[in-house]
């Protein structure tokens, strides 16, 4: 029996490009690295795209991506936006691989979002 692979996905340094002027990565108060507005961030602003491959198994950087057929896509994270880190009371969102500011983010201040159910007793 064949083992089942995931698509290949390709990644490209642009996606880091595509981020640089709103988000810096440094160390994290809340755990490890994690990414600071190098700049004001107005409430609804995009600030970049998850990217990296395609995989079939959760990990460290694997953000869940809910398909329109209530199916499930995972990405690896590979752009600096892996670094983000959770908080119950985040200040961006994912709307499929995209994230958004849900109100105005100040400069240096970290950039979160909320990882889930089972984070729901974790600050």
């Amino acid at each position: 029996m064949k083992k089942k692979t995931a698509p290949p996905v390709t990644f490209s340094a642009k996606s880091n490009k595509a981020i640089e002027d709103k988000v810096l990565v440094k160390k994290s108060p809340i755990h490890g690295k994690g990414c600071f507005a190098k700049k004001k961030i107005r409430k609804g602003a995009y600030l970049g795209s998850y990217e990296g491959p395609t995989v079939l198994e959760d990990d460290t950087y694997v953000l869940w991506v809910q398909k329109d057929n209530g199916g499930w896509h995972l990405i690896d994270g590979k752009n600096d936006l892996r670094w983000l880190n959770h908080s119950s009371k985040p200040n961006a969102e994912w709307d499929g691989n995209k994230l958004y500011a849900l109100r105005t983010i100040e400069e240096g201040e970290e950039l979160t979002f909320h990882y889930g159910e089972d984070w729901e007793d974790v600050e």
